[in-house]
């Protein structure tokens, strides 16, 4: 029988998300690069929780294919398995405390930031065991389309099953391009309701940035 994610608690290492996001923001409103927003994430943790411990880079499992998690937070009681995504669009400007130029690279296959996104949760949920373990996967991105549903009627595309719109569900088997190609199925054990928030607005064509957050907790039997 399918097991069944408990709450994911929102939280790292017993600290919430959105405190985090939001301190990370007031200095950080745009980062030069996924690095560069992993780094920045760990800073501030540390600065609102010195007993959390962060370790970048961690293997996950002692044999076989080697797997690498994000970032690792341990807590005097809770630890929480990170996995990151920074998605952009091209957008030039300064911003931030001290002030920096930055230049993002556009990386324009939204199909595929999408499938390594989804492909973050299902990983997650085999990382996260015990009432002690949790996951998140944390999306940043200036990329409109990311965020905003589809259009009524449009013709669907390969990575209709992944799309990760504000409101979406992702649940059950993803198929891609409805299973023309099966390597890319990913089969999620819980269910999640995909709710994008504000990061920062810095102006220009894409200069608004919004984050989403998914929360997957140690799986039980239902």
């Amino acid at each position: 029988m399918t097991s069944a994610p408990m709450d994911g608690g929102g939280t790292i290492a017993g600290r919430t998300v959105n405190e985090l996001m939001h301190s990370l923001r007031r200095h950080r409103p745009v980062f030069h690069s996924e690095a560069d927003l992993q780094h920045s994430f760990a800073r501030v943790l540390w600065e609102l929780a010195p007993e959390v411990h962060s370790r970048l880079e961690v293997r996950q499992g002692a044999s076989g294919r080697a797997e690498y998690l994000d970032l690792l937070c341990l807590g005097p009681s809770t630890r929480t398995a990170i996995e990151f995504k920074y998605f952009t669009r091209g957008w030039t400007g300064t911003a931030g405390t001290p002030a920096e130029d930055y230049a993002l690279k556009d990386h324009a296959a939204t199909d595929l930031a999408r499938l390594h996104f989804v492909r973050d949760i299902a990983r997650l949920e085999r990382f996260c065991h015990g009432s002690d373990q949790n996951g998140l996967a944390l999306m940043l991105t200036n990329e409109p389309s990311l965020w905003t549903a589809p259009v009524p009627g449009r013709r669907r595309t390969r990575d209709h099953a992944f799309r990760i719109h504000h409101g979406r569900e992702l649940a059950g088997t993803l198929l891609w391009a409805e299973g023309a190609y099966e390597p890319n199925t990913c089969v999620l054990r819980g269910a999640y309701d995909l709710a994008w928030e504000p990061y920062s607005e810095l102006g220009g064509a894409g200069g608004e940035f919004r984050w989403l957050a998914v929360h997957v907790g140690a799986l039980t039997s239902p």
